[in-house]
């Protein structure tokens, strides 16, 4: 061998070992980017709680567990029937009028993602129908709620959800 060969296998010797330094680099770094986003989720994930909070209030069936869920000044609509609340006593009324119709109203979470102070809260709804159309039978119908949060309360809520196929199955209209 000459010396230009021993001074290459020296120069590919550093090369490597400058390579392998990068590479262990750079899995530090991603190893901490993945680490700062899951630290990102676990900062949400208090927010995410909310939702938790709303489907125990409904299903409490009592209006006085729901409002510390809301801000004072709560903005809540039932797009489906045109129903707004402002504030803790219309929201309170609301919610009566909710349980009376619908005495055994369930709520089960089926999802949410809520960050920033915004999101949505996936879920099914069902019961009897007692009070609405007073037909004493039993509907189930997927929802999602779209709400704003501040401080870890709902201040503002959008219930959307077919209410076509709660008339289907109490047998206010017909069957598809």
């Amino acid at each position: 061998m000459r010396l230009f060969d021993f001074a290459m296998i020296g120069a590919n010797q550093m090369n490597l070992k400058r390579a392998l330094s990068a590479c262990t680099v750079l899995a530090l770094f991603f190893t901490l980017v993945i680490l700062a986003g899951s630290t990102a989720i676990a900062a949400n994930a208090p927010e995410s709680v909310v939702a938790e909070k709303l489907i125990a209030a409904w299903n409490s069936h009592n209006p006085d567990k729901m409002l510390p869920v809301f801000t004072a000044d709560v903005f809540y609509e039932d797009v489906a029937y045109g129903e707004v609340s402002h504030g803790h006593a219309e929201l309170r009324k609301f919610a009566v009028s909710e349980f009376e119709g619908v005495p055994d109203l369930e709520l089960k979470l089926v999802r949410a993602s809520i960050h920033n102070g915004h999101g949505t809260i996936e879920w099914s709804f069902s019961g009897t129908d007692k009070g609405v159309y007073k037909t004493g039978k039993k509907f189930t119908v997927r929802g999602v709620s779209v709400v704003d949060v501040h401080d870890g309360k709902i201040s503002r809520c959008l219930d959307f959800y077919d209410s076509a196929t709660i008339m289907r199955q109490v047998g206010v209209l017909p069957a598809q």
